[in-house]
């Protein structure tokens, strides 16, 4: 990392962060949650109508009662903690460099309902890898950014923040940095940013790891006639979470300022909304513990963020970009989860003709680094060896 012999301007600074969440912020919590107003709920519907009762109340009495916000706290603060400020937003990130000289930079983005503390089972293990019995030759310096709009890089002071201003912001960050060589990986929104990052910056991004290819049919019908009975398979997946799953997205990308007056009131509120993808869509639920869980919720409701995080898929929506429009050729990988909206590997060519790797897991979901940490480290250190 370079360093800069004179002292930055204002306007590029980095500045130190420690999170420290005012008692009286917690107290008003704890009143919401006592004063929670419960819905009924249609006999035996499962997940069919949404998070199911009983769950919710479960996981909003542990909040309540058990979980301990202070000591996920002091576990964030066992990260280096930063603000910058870029475009006009001020991103905060997570910083930690690796004591083995030969280290490489590697940026990780989550995307929604994730934030910088769905990492933190990685962090370590990254940075660190003599400590969890790993290689050293696999080590990294990691960037993880918050979303712009998102926890404490929100809210946004503006309009705009899609898709590629994100990948430009985090494109900024890294030179800022001094890294002029680095990896990128990303789940989630992250997966987009992170490709879209190999493409404007594709001449400091090494390769691009993600968990989600985010590759749909083109409607050729060569194309349909190709693929496999396994692919076919993936595809009604797919289709099954558009039409039965998908709810929030179509919110959020339409009307998100509506639901922000919600979700910035209610803390389960907040909890059932963001158990919309934490719950796996209901196949894995339990597969995310509660503590993860509610650290993340909490980064939306301390720092009231839920409608400028959402605007980030309306914004999105508006560019068009969902569907990739330019192929990468940067080096990529994708590491398939079972228990996701699975990514199609005759599709995820197409765009991204440059996939090296692609490696297909048994086990683990949407959240595959707090569901299956071991398995997706050994795939991003797999992946990033051949640019060492």
């Amino acid at each position: 990392m370079d360093t800069a012999t004179a002292a930055p301007p204002a306007e590029t600074a980095i500045y130190p962060f420690w999170l420290e969440v005012p008692q009286a912020d917690l107290d008003d919590l704890q009143s919401r949650l006592a004063r929670t107003r419960w819905p009924d709920a249609a006999p035996g519907a499962g997940w069919s109508q949404g998070v199911p009762l009983a769950f919710l109340k479960k996981l909003a009495a542990y909040w309540a009662d058990g979980y301990d916000w202070r000591k996920q706290e002091a576990r964030l603060n066992t990260f280096p903690q930063f603000t910058t400020l870029i475009d006009g937003a001020n991103v905060h990130f997570l910083h930690l460099r690796s004591p083995e000289p030969e280290a490489m930079p590697l940026l990780l983005t989550h995307g929604w309902p994730g934030s910088v503390a769905e990492f933190v089972e990685l962090i370590r293990p990254l940075t660190h890898p003599r400590d969890f019995g790993g290689n050293p030759e696999d080590a990294f310096h990691v960037v993880c950014p918050s979303m712009p709009g998102f926890g404490f890089s929100g809210p946004t002071p503006e309009g705009g923040w899609g898709l590629a201003r994100i990948a430009r912001a985090f494109a900024e960050l890294m030179r800022r940095l001094g890294y002029s060589r680095y990896g990128a990986h990303g789940g989630d929104f992250g997966s987009m940013v992170s490709r879209e990052l190999g493409i404007i910056d594709a001449e400091h991004v090494v390769g691009v790891h993600v968990l989600q290819a985010f590759s749909f049919p083109s409607g050729d019908p060569a194309e349909f006639a190709a693929l496999t009975d396994d692919d076919k398979a993936r595809l009604g997946r797919l289709g099954r979470f558009e039409s039965e799953q998908s709810a929030y997205s179509k919110l959020q990308s339409t009307r998100p300022q509506t639901l922000a007056y919600a979700l910035t009131d209610s803390p389960v509120g907040q909890l059932a909304w963001n158990l919309e993808l934490f719950a796996g869509f209901g196949d894995c639920e339990g597969a995310v513990s509660p503590d993860h869980i509610l650290t993340n919720v909490m980064l939306y409701w301390l720092t009231g963020t839920a409608g400028s995080a959402a605007r980030m898929y309306y914004e999105t929506t508006r560019e068009g970009a969902w569907a990739p429009a330019t192929p990468s050729s940067t080096p990529t990988g994708v590491a398939v989860f079972p228990f996701d909206f699975l990514s199609i590997r005759r599709f995820a060519e197409r765009d991204n003709p440059n996939l090296v790797q692609w490696t297909e897991f048994d086990r683990g979901g949407h959240f595959a680094n707090l569901e299956v940490p071991e398995l997706l480290l050994g795939d991003v250190r797999k992946f990033f060896r051949r640019f060492r």
